[in-house]
């Protein structure tokens, strides 16, 4: 069970992807985006992931025009999603900037227009977010854009997940365990689905995070995910409703870390006497 992303093989016996996820926690602002790609390269991540909206398909009718309190001023909630999208113009400088680094860059599409503007700039793979995982068009769109798909599902069904797969057969696919819930609690996590997913699946299958801590995304490099993502910001004080379940600079180096000494701690398997135990050994057994 192995997928290309990016011209990095994932998957069991493989390093673990790490997906650094700044949604719209740059707040429309370029230069804070480009701090956080900055720090998730630096930190050792694989990949900068941001959320793709048209916010004439994505925001409800009854919503548009109500009125929300920003740090901008009181605007509708319309002209609130245009103030943190990007467009064509601020991503083919993240493209730029991200290949000068370099570090993988992607994004969620979450409408059909999005979808195409990801797939024209080249992205290396689709992340398709939980919300849109009975969004069976987008799923069969993403599938023939030939570009290798990871699923999250979060609050989704079994037969949900049975229903998304069987589009997905045939392409080369990942899903990843979540809980959608922000922050999540730990009695909510349950890590274990990791395993269920695995074996229904024969896929590779990753963890995607939004609890506090670290702990469980090293919990779930050691029942078998091969992805972890998990959301960053520069600061959990900042404006926006992901910052405060996202990982701020230290604790994404302090999690890149613990993961890889999770990978060494997991060893082979085979139970054998280890060359630093063999003194000890000739000490305590003469």
């Amino acid at each position: 069970m192995v997928i290309n992303l990016g011209g990095q093989q994932v998957g069991d016996g493989q390093p673990v992807f790490m997906i650094a996820e700044v949604g719209l926690n740059h707040n429309g602002d370029l230069q804070l985006a480009k701090r956080l790609i900055d720090a998730a390269f630096a930190c050792g991540w694989h990949c900068v992931k941001f959320q793709k909206r048209t916010p004439e398909l994505c925001v409800p009718e009854s919503q548009k025009n109500v009125m929300r309190d920003t740090p901008w001023g009181r605007m509708t909630y319309l002209e609130y999603r245009h103030r943190v999208e990007f467009g064509n113009v601020e991503y083919a400088y993240i493209d730029r900037y991200c290949r000068e680094k370099p570090i993988l860059w992607t994004a969620s599409p979450w409408d059909m227009e999005s979808l195409d503007f990801l797939v024209s700039m080249d992205v290396p793979f689709l992340k398709i977010p939980s919300a849109k995982l009975t969004d069976h068009d987008l799923l069969r769109a993403a599938v023939s854009a030939g570009k290798p798909i990871v699923l999250s599902t979060g609050m989704s069904t079994v037969r949900e997940i049975d229903e998304a797969v069987e589009i997905l057969d045939g392409s080369e696919y990942a899903l990843m365990h979540t809980n959608s819930t922000y922050p999540t609690p730990p009695a909510d996590i349950n890590l274990r689905t990791i395993g269920f997913l695995k074996s229904r699946y024969n896929c590779v299958v990753g963890y995607s995070g939004h609890e506090y801590g670290l702990d469980p995304s090293a919990t779930a490099v050691a029942l078998g995910a091969r992805i972890i993502e998990r959301h960053i910001t520069i600061d959990h004080n900042m404006w926006g409703s992901d910052q405060k379940a996202s990982l701020e600079i230290h604790a994404m180096d302090m999690l890149h870390k613990r993961i890889r000494e999770t990978l060494v701690s997991l060893g082979d398997g085979v139970k054998k006497v280890y060359e630093s135990e063999v003194p000890i050994r000739e000490k305590l057994r003469g």
